[in-house]
């Protein structure tokens, strides 16, 4: 490893002016305290707050300060997307630009990486100024993707996050639209560790993750690294079968026994209200996973551009 390595910062913005002052010159004094080279990539997600220019004011101050601006909004794992795209460093650092992932952190995972890990994630050991809510659905999203996909994604996880240039260069290569970095990155494999740290309540600003996109992330993590969405629709299907193969007979008997709780159309109307039911859920998972096919074999670019760094592979385009 040099001496001197080259670390790529990359901090996906949106409508975050207030916080951007902060942030560069928190990272600015973590940076100096590391002792390498660095790059930071502010990666502009269409903002409408007036980050867009602080950001391009910023980048003539600081020429170590690259700007990557949208032409409209994509998204958070997009933008760290074209953030590693653009990166050049050996090792690369994923930062939420809110300042709940405390940039101090940064030493730490650049300890672990120098120590020989590839993948260095940052574990929330607490979480401040988060109501009990988003702390609930959180524990239980993590614990429910742990427990269905086929990677292990290890628990309390953000996006924040080192990764070495080699694994860097293999999520480049994984041009999927509907993307959980964090999932992916576990898929890739290496050699990988945790470092606990205490998450700071957002400093200024609105969350840009409320619960709807929270649960649209969680659908894509699920869609992407599990089929047991498809399996349970199965499940549910011979269930339903084993059901009618008992009831049958059942019903037969206790008709020829002259029974009279079986007889009218409430029976009959509950029956096909059920499996009707069954039948549309199933279809709607089929068709969260079509949908998801029907956007790969597009084909259309991951992001467009306004301004950006000109060092980027005719690959990463793609």
């Amino acid at each position: 490893m040099k001496n001197k390595p080259f670390i790529t910062i990359i901090a996906p913005i949106f409508n975050e002016l207030e916080n951007l002052p902060i942030l560069y010159e928190r990272i600015s004094e973590v940076m100096q305290k590391s002792e390498s080279d660095w790059e930071l990539l502010l990666i502009d997600d269409g903002s409408t707050d007036g980050s867009t220019d602080f950001i391009r004011e910023l980048s003539k101050k600081d020429q170590r300060v690259k700007p990557v601006i949208f032409a409209r909004n994509f998204g958070h794992q997009i933008a760290v997307t074209a953030g590693l795209d653009y990166s050049k460093g050996d090792a690369v650092v994923i930062i939420d630009s809110d300042l709940q992932d405390p940039p101090e952190v940064i030493l730490d995972l650049l300890d672990k990486w120098r120590e020989g890990y590839e993948v260095v994630y940052a574990v929330r050991a607490e979480r401040e100024g988060e109501t009990f809510f988003k702390k609930f659905t959180a524990s239980v999203f993590y614990r429910l993707i742990f427990r269905i996909t086929d990677v292990k994604i290890p628990l309390d996880t953000g996006d924040f996050r080192l990764m070495d240039r080699k694994v860097v260069n293999v999520m480049n290569a994984m041009r999927e639209h509907h993307r959980f970095l964090r999932g992916m990155s576990a898929w890739v494999g290496f050699k990988q560790v945790g470092v606990t740290y205490k998450r700071a309540a957002r400093l200024s600003g609105e969350t840009k993750y409320p619960f709807k996109k929270m649960l649209k992330l969680a659908l894509t993590a699920i869609t992407g690294f599990s089929y047991v969405p498809l399996q349970i629709a199965t499940y549910i299907g011979f269930i339903s079968a084993g059901i009618s193969l008992v009831a049958i007979p059942i019903v037969i008997l206790l008709r020829i026994l002259g029974s009279q709780q079986f007889i009218g159309q409430a029976t009959t109307l509950i029956a096909v209200l059920f499996l009707g039911g069954v039948q549309l859920i199933s279809l709607g998972i089929l068709g969260e996973y079509i949908g998801r096919i029907y956007d790969e074999v597009k084909g259309r670019p991951l992001y467009i551009v306004s301004e950006a760094p000109s060092e980027i592979t005719n690959q990463q385009k793609e």
